[in-house]
């Protein structure tokens, strides 16, 4: 029966809409009441493939990013650029959305296995497990679910597998995009981190200009490109780079939120 449909790895689709719909109800004024959301870019989510799509972003919560993604994604579909304004979009939210996660981090509550639901892949992570350094090979099965989620549809990951800006990105990024050749479009965040508590679930602090910007999809050459390149053009395409730290000086750190600031204001005057 259509109603207990399932995706790939058995989740009813039926409890998933409702879920998306739920959370999307619950979550939207973090993004668009007590903190404000500037996106750049969503109109490239329309002239994107439906399957095999692999998004790769920087990181700054551990659920704020992924929600407002999600807001994103389903807003520009419904034909809204740029903005997550009516969230009439939630009616027919895209289900074939996934996001890669720490298989620690989303078996520890009610509300985490909740959020997994929604479109989680699951993944050990081979640096870290309970809060202390590790060094374990990376499971297969990990690699290939990510795979079955290509697939099916879209893919969030956040290659650094930190909050903390800066750090390097993980080599099995490459190694995906290698085997599975998805479309990969870059998406760099920035506000989380000051709007949101570190898991992303309690507002820290309001009238936070959030944003973010959805880029063109990498030009990558999936068979003669090395590894190293891969990841070196998704550290620049995301802003991550070594290199930026080296650019970015004290003052223009400054001027940069003095920006942030000014926009903040005029979004503030539009409403």
């Amino acid at each position: 029966m259509a109603l207990f449909k399932e995706n790939p790895f058995g989740h009813i689709l039926f409890l998933k809409k409702w879920l998306i719909r739920i959370m999307g109800l619950i979550t939207h004024q973090r993004y668009n009441g007590f903190n404000s959301l500037e996106i750049e870019g969503s109109d490239i989510l329309r002239n994107i493939p439906d399957r095999n799509v692999l998004f790769v972003s920087n990181h700054q919560t551990y659920f704020a990013d992924v929600v407002a993604m999600f807001h994103v994604f389903n807003a520009s579909l419904s034909g809204r650029d740029d903005s997550i304004k009516n969230v009439g979009y939630l009616w027919k939210p895209k289900l074939n959305v996934y996001y890669v996660a720490a298989a620690e981090t989303m078996k520890k509550n009610f509300l985490t296995k909740v959020f997994a639901y929604a479109g989680a892949i699951s993944v050990e992570r081979t640096w870290r497990a309970d809060g202390k350094e590790v060094n374990r090979q990376v499971k297969m099965s990990d690699i290939s679910n990510i795979g079955r989620a290509l697939n099916d549809g879209w893919v969030i990951t956040f290659p650094q597998g930190t909050t903390t800006p800066w750090k390097p990105l993980r080599k099995g990024t490459a190694h995906i995009i290698k085997k599975y050749k998805p479309v990969v479009v870059p998406v760099v965040i920035d506000g989380f981190r000051r709007s949101f508590d570190k898991k992303g679930l309690r507002i820290k602090k309001k009238g936070i200009l959030q944003s973010m910007v959805i880029k063109e999809p990498l030009n990558i050459d999936y068979e003669n490109e090395s590894n190293e390149s891969i990841i070196e053009k998704l550290e620049y395409a995301i802003e991550q780079h070594p290199s930026f730290l080296k650019v970015i000086s004290e003052e223009e750190l400054l001027a940069y939120e003095q920006e942030n600031e000014l926009r903040r204001y005029r979004n503030r005057k539009k409403v």
